[in-house]
């Protein structure tokens, strides 16, 4: 997409600010408990993962201004809104009761059989089997289980910050990196795989075997860092007799599943089996939760500001990958994926003319093994930070805290990505 001199600015400096509001989600939900007539606007703007969805209309009402009415909307019907459409869908249907308990059941029978007491075998399980899922169920849809479990395992008891900082930034990055064992599960693989000629075959002999070694080890690591704490965990997670849910409702459950992944790139497709999957969880509403309607709509607003901000990111993004070898590309990748989506981030190196085999590689590498840094850094982070943030201190997660927790096992990826051949 070929965009204006004014978009561009336009654009490069809503996304600058949206960044640095990120960092003021906080401040900004402390303003709104404060109550007051505009209290609402103030938590509208402390929720994280509307800052870009709110910034993207900024951009969107001064290109309006600026360049007339039309141009503003031949911008917005330029852009795809597949993956931010894709993302709601697989949150609602990923976080229904018969798919957390049928994932909740696999993940601590597992957990059951380490010789290790409860509280560290769920969490080594839970951070190891849940991200590594995602290169199967796609990577929202496993982020949005494994958050689940976490939250009802740990985030929901008076734990430690360090801990819960500690886990919450280890299944940011192995989630990020768990989903590269194929090619149509990770948003970032997806934005490139199909371009550069790559199938499940390449991804796991070049790609998923570190990753699935880097998530385990970071998933011992975590374990073994708060063992002392963790064994002290009661979990409770089971499913009284009377509530069983009937195999057919969990086979229907799994199918949509399914449907949702194979239609991934079919937007209008998969909304229909959204829509028919609704209709369902209707109709046999008892052996159902209550719909993360809330949590999967701001969800998909932050993945849509994002898309609307992300073309005119090209200009620096672009020169930048052009400019640099394979190792750097590595590092500088890892870094640039802290402050853009990842997904973002790939989808620019495939406009890049002529770039060689191991630019490829280190550009993929680099976006996935710097996926768990921020908030914004991977698609299905906003799913994980929307469940997760009630086990913290006023429901708000510190992007400094986070990046902190998100640094060891974000080493951990890199040295498994440049040192295993």
């Amino acid at each position: 997409m070929q965009l204006s001199i004014l978009a561009t600015t336009l654009g490069t400096a809503a996304f600058a600010c949206a960044v640095s509001h990120t960092f003021l989600a906080g401040r900004c939900m402390e303003k709104a408990k404060c109550g007051g007539p505009h209290h609402g606007l103030w938590h509208l703007l402390g929720e994280v993962e509307a800052v870009f969805g709110f910034w993207a209309a900024v951009f969107l009402v001064l290109l309006a201004v600026f360049s007339g009415p039309s141009g503003a909307v031949s911008y917005i019907e330029s852009i795809s809104f597949t993956e931010p459409g894709f993302v709601f869908a697989i949150m609602l249907a990923a976080s229904a009761k018969p798919v957390v308990t049928i994932s909740s059941r696999a993940i601590f029978a597992l957990a059951g059989r380490l010789p290790l007491p409860r509280g560290q075998a769920v969490c080594l399980t839970a951070l190891t089997v849940g991200p590594l899922m995602g290169s199967f169920i796609t990577e929202p849809a496993a982020m949005t289980v494994t958050a689940l479990i976490l939250y009802l395992a740990y985030f929901r008891h008076p734990l430690p910050d360090p801990l819960k900082y500690a886990m919450l930034g280890t299944l940011f990055v192995n989630v990020s990196i768990g989903g590269v064992l194929t090619h149509f599960a990770a948003p970032p693989v997806i934005m490139c795989a199909p371009t550069w000629g790559w199938g499940t075959g390449h991804m796991l002999a070049n790609f998923g075997w570190k990753a699935a070694l880097a998530v385990a080890a970071n998933a011992a690591l975590v374990t073994l860092l708060f063992a002392k704490r963790l064994r002290k965990v009661e979990i409770q997670f089971s499913t009284a007799k009377g509530e069983e849910i009937p195999g057919w409702v969990t086979a229907v459950h799994v199918l949509v599943l399914v449907l949702l992944v194979a239609l991934l790139h079919h937007p209008t497709a998969f909304m229909a089996v959204l829509v028919l999957f609704l209709g369902f969880m209707a109709a046999y509403a008892e052996h159902q939760n209550e719909l993360m309607l809330r949590p999967a709509f701001l969800v998909g607003v932050f993945l849509a500001g994002l898309v609307i901000l992300g073309p005119p990111q090209q200009w620096w993004v672009q020169s930048l990958i052009e400019r640099m070898d394979a190792s750097a590309l590595y590092v500088g990748s890892a870094l640039l994926t802290a402050v853009t989506d990842n997904a973002a981030l790939t989808y620019l190196g495939t406009l890049v003319p002529d770039i060689s085999d191991a630019n490829k590689h280190a550009l993929l590498a680099g976006a996935v093994t710097g996926g768990g840094l921020t908030v914004i850094a991977n698609a299905p982070n906003p799913a994980g930070y929307s469940i997760l943030k009630a086990g913290f201190k006023g429901g708000v997660i510190s992007p400094l805290w986070l990046f902190a927790g998100a640094l060891v096992p974000t080493c951990v990826a890199a040295a498994a990505f440049m040192i295993l051949p």
